[in-house]
């Protein structure tokens, strides 16, 4: 990699953000032979609770992490996912049955795994370490942006510049990189708040996960490796392991997120139904509240978005992480179509065909949480009837269950070439 200094060459592609989407940005564009910078300040410090996030990632995000190099360092940490449980505990008029579904329904031994961010991230930066087209500026963000006819300036935090010829934009919800780039973006909180940790318990999850349908949001268990043995106040400490993501409104959520371990333990014990046995451990949590983001264009004015800068949605489902690294896959296939006939990469040529490739995914499957999500926070009992019926038909009609698991798992044409 080469030394972090600013430099007057003009990149092909600054990436800008330093999360998994940014960094398997620029991992993406300069293993492609991009001249790539990357501004990403460091990460946060351990012990926040933000290590314990974890992310279902399903097969085709596996395969780009393969492809790039990064999935040897993290698979040890990550469990794979056999199978995906649906449980309505809304208690409705119309009860929904039970859904289960299993990877080797539709010929697969698992849909993915559950990868835990902070080895991911680990592996990634690892990754960087090397590469020789990457300039990695560490210690920096970007203050501002100057889109012109043919490059792009960004002035940095520390009082330096560089020159682009396209910014890849994975800074987040609230975007200095969108905002410059005159993108609009609608961001509506849904008054829920997210709680997440990792637990052991007493009985294994065999590999599924597991969402419980609340009125307040779902409740998810996602496997994890098992454990090592280990010591904890005196006692031997065995079992299984899962991350939890647990959504409720937001005033709840904060006093759980105040509760003594074992309180906490016991109130998530009653959401769980006994499903894991008895729990026995919890890492430090971590609260962020929910919302919906969608912007008015996802490429403009030689800025393209990643990530949560074009799309924020709830945890349902494991969309989130899947959807950003398919527009990281996607803006690698459009830049790399545009070097082969000597074109900018960041012409509009190149930010049209990036919109039409990813608007019509994204809008779908944010418009599918949005309604799943309204579902179950609706106080009338017709949308709750229209759910349950169609859980009842996915899980009588086999072929609409196979469907509906290949395009969870983001469709079986049309991949782009990494997550082939």
């Amino acid at each position: 990699m080469q030394a972090t200094v600013l430099t007057h060459e003009i990149f092909d592609v600054a990436v800008v953000g330093g999360g998994p989407v940014g960094m398997a940005a620029a991992l993406s564009f300069s293993r492609s032979g991009r001249r790539t910078a990357l501004i990403a300040p460091p990460p946060p410090p351990p012990g926040t609770g933000a290590e314990a996030r974890t992310a279902a990632l399903f097969t085709p995000s596996i395969t780009l992490l393969e492809r790039l190099g990064v999935w040897p360092g993290c698979r040890d940490a990550s469990a794979p996912l056999t199978g995906i449980r649906v449980i309505d505990e809304t208690r409705t008029l119309l009860k929904a049955p039970e859904v289960l579904f299993e990877a080797d329904e539709i010929g697969l031994d698992h849909f993915g795994y559950n990868v835990p961010n902070a080895p991911l991230a680990a592996a990634l930066r690892s990754c960087l370490e090397l590469e020789q087209n990457l300039t990695w500026f560490r210690q920096s963000s970007v203050s501002a942006l100057d889109p012109r006819s043919d490059r792009v300036t960004l002035s940095l935090s520390d009082g330096g510049q560089i020159e682009a010829r396209l910014v890849a934009a994975a800074d987040g919800r609230h975007s200095v990189c969108r905002t410059a780039a005159s993108i609009e973006a609608d961001l509506r909180p849904t008054g829920q708040a997210a709680i997440t940790a990792n637990i052991r318990h007493t009985r294994p999850h065999y590999g599924i996960s597991t969402e419980f349908h609340r009125a307040a949001g779902p409740c998810t268990v996602v496997p994890l490796p098992n454990p090592p043995a280990g010591s904890r106040n005196g006692t031997n400490a065995t079992g299984y392991a899962s991350s939890l993501v647990w959504i409720e409104r937001t005033p709840l959520a904060e006093r759980l997120i105040a509760m003594p371990e074992e309180g906490f333990l016991a109130a998530l014990s009653v959401q769980l139904k006994g499903l894991l046995g008895t729990l026995t451990e919890l890492s430090p949590r971590a609260r962020f509240d929910l919302a919906f983001l969608r912007t008015s264009s996802l490429a403009r004015n030689r800025v393209l978005l990643l990530g949560e800068t074009a799309h924020v949605v709830p945890p349902l489902g494991a969309q989130g992480l899947n959807l950003s690294l398919r527009d990281v896959a996607v803006a690698v296939d459009c830049v790399d179509e545009a070097a082969r006939h000597g074109r900018d990469p960041g012409s509009d040529e190149v930010l049209a065909a990036f919109e039409a490739q990813r608007s019509g995914d994204i809008t779908s499957r944010v418009n599918a949480i949005d309604a799943l999500n309204s579902s179950l926070l609706s106080d009338l009992g017709s949308i709750h009837l229209i759910r349950g019926a169609g859980l009842h038909m996915v899980r009588a009609v086999a072929p609409l269950r196979r469907q509906l698991m290949h395009l969870g798992l983001g469709g079986e044409r049309g991949l782009p070439s990494l997550m082939r």
